[in-house]
């Protein structure tokens, strides 16, 4: 058994043990748990209830945890003393979705090499020209919006950039969701989230039995997604056939190369398209909603301090001078407030609020002993603005992230290991230096270019669990920064 705790077998809880809110007989907590808003429920339990707690759903156990120290330990022992919660990796396999961020076991380790070296430092710098290249078509789309004075729905438009991006950047192609309007991929990639979503919490898999007019869409979208990257894999072989490189191009390019590799290997295990197909779907879900809702989260944080927006400005225009886009992949180091700045909103909006794992042996963690495939949930926030964590934990404060300049952070608790947006330990998230040159870029031209305002009060902006955090809306007003 393993143990994070030093407690004797005498003084040990149990799961049974643990406090719960009050239920129903049955179905348990089951009636008050609500898909969109499971995060929130969870954090006022956590807030009544003290952590560790449970709550039940039908006979089913779930505990809930926000130490800083347990979690890190879990992330620090995947995938070998602890996995994800089972019924992603079954629900996303039934959606031809389970790539690497679900998969486990032996399964993880040779497509954790391949991704990594897709998303590292130097396949990132090499492809700089195309990424400024698409930021700088966001910043025409929000210039035609600005002269027109239209309210720009900037998740929207921020999940067309992170398409446009990932697809380029792994696959070879560029989209160009930012020049239409509609008939995205886009438009279909957005429904498969939230249905994990209520799949993973739901008692009875009844989608298998009979559709709800939710599912019949979802199945839709599915066969078009599907269809989308079928063609895409057929091109990228006729590419391959007829433009033949000493080296793949791409991810897409290098997962179809192992695929022959393995097929010309006796004994080999053989690589399926489908297998291919589901990690095509899973960069494509991480790198559209991820990088664009953390980016979304820092919007109403800037509108509401026009100080900090023409410190941005400012800052965006030394730093990019007659550029409207940072010049080259060098110049980015320059940036860093912009980084900081969305880092500071998600970790008060985490986008990543929820983290999700079972034990794959019997362990016993801060004096509770849980037996192998305890459904376990980490809530993320509680932690990020724990005074014993962060110094002035509620305040909006992108200096905190900063370590020269003008502004020192003020002195007092800065865990940075609190902070889990990107996960820790082997199964770091192997898009995070994408996501922050990303972040980077787009604020740095955004604060360049333009002056925001909500078009809404921001208090009437919802948080929806659609299995990451997201914003239901973020209409803002730009205007062209007057120097």
């Amino acid at each position: 058994m393993s143990t994070a705790s030093t407690g004797s077998h005498a003084t040990q809880r149990q799961v049974a043990d643990l406090p719960c809110p009050r239920g129903l007989p049955l179905v348990g907590n089951l009636l008050q748990l609500s898909p969109s808003r499971l995060h929130l429920i969870l954090e006022r339990w956590a807030a009544e209830l003290g952590t560790p707690y449970r709550f039940q759903v039908g006979s089913i156990p779930i505990t809930i945890w926000t130490d800083t120290e347990l979690i890190q330990q879990i992330m620090r022992e995947r995938p070998h003393r602890y996995r994800r919660y089972q019924p992603i990796e079954a629900v996303l396999d039934e959606m031809g979705c389970n790539g690497l961020f679900s998969a486990e076991g032996a399964a993880w380790e040779p497509q954790r090499r391949l991704v990594m070296q897709a998303l590292s430092i130097p396949t990132i710098k090499a492809f700089y020209p195309t990424l400024a290249e698409i930021t700088g078509r966001l910043r025409s789309r929000w210039l035609r919006a600005a002269e027109r004075g239209e309210t720009v729905e900037m998740t929207d438009d921020l999940k067309r950039y992170t398409v446009d991006v990932t697809s380029a950047l792994a696959f070879g192609e560029d989209p160009r969701t930012l020049e239409r309007d509609h008939g995205v991929i886009q438009e279909h990639l957005e429904r498969i989230l939230p249905s994990v979503m209520g799949r993973i919490n739901a008692l009875f898999p009844y989608w298998r039995y009979f559709k709800l007019p939710a599912d019949r869409k979802l199945d839709q979208s599915l066969a078009e997604v599907h269809r989308h990257v079928n063609a895409m894999m057929a091109r990228a072989r006729e590419r391959m056939r007829d433009e033949p490189a000493e080296t793949p191009r791409n991810l897409l390019e290098a997962m179809l190369v192992q695929q022959q590799q393995a097929h010309a290997q006796p004994g080999a295990a053989p690589i399926t398209d489908a297998q291919i197909r589901a990690n095509v779907l899973t960069i494509l879900l991480a790198g559209e909603d991820t990088t664009a809702d953390s980016i979304a989260w820092t919007l109403p944080y800037l509108a509401a301090d026009k100080h900090l927006q023409t410190h941005l400005g400012a800052e965006a225009h030394r730093v990019l001078g007659d550029a409207s886009v940072c010049p080259d992949y060098a110049t980015l180091k320059e940036l860093d407030l912009f980084e900081a700045i969305c880092i500071e909103a998600t970790r008060l909006r985490p986008v990543a609020a929820v983290h999700s794992f079972e034990p794959l042996e019997d362990v016993v963690l801060d004096g509770v002993a849980l037996p192998k495939g305890t459904r376990m949930f980490f809530v993320a926030r509680p932690a990020m603005v724990d005074a014993k964590n962060f110094v002035d934990p509620q305040r909006y404060d992108p200096w905190r992230w900063m370590r020269k300049g003008e502004h020192e952070p003020q002195s007092g608790p800065h865990d940075v290991r609190a902070y889990l947006q990107f996960g820790a330990g082997p199964r770091v998230c192997p898009g995070r230096h994408l996501a922050t040159v990303e972040m980077r870029l787009a604020l740095s031209m955004l604060m360049n270019e333009f002056e925001i305002e909500m078009a809404i009060d921001p208090a009437k902006i919802n948080e929806i669990s659609q299995f990451t955090m997201v914003p239901d809306t973020m209409p803002v007003r730009l205007a062209k920064r007057q120097r």
